[in-house]
């Protein structure tokens, strides 16, 4: 986990609002959800820090998670 304050999170928005292929017709578009990338990564990095808030660990402004694949 990545912590991100206001000014991170915001950076990072605008630099995926900036990248053509991930604003507009992202890769991937999340099926029903209507909103841009850069919206819906905005909310899960927020909401992300929610749920580490709720199980008593430090509280964020917003956290970055990432996922390690390890090869077979």
């Amino acid at each position: 986990m990545v912590p991100l304050g206001p000014d991170d999170l915001e950076r990072k928005k605008q630099a995926i609002f900036r990248h053509q292929s991930q604003k507009d017709r992202a890769m991937f578009p999340g099926g029903s959800d209507r909103r841009e990338f850069w919206q819906r990564a905005e909310d899960r990095n927020r909401d992300t820090a929610k749920v580490y808030d709720h199980l008593g660990l430090p509280g964020f402004y917003a956290l970055e998670a990432f996922v390690q694949w390890r090869d077979a």
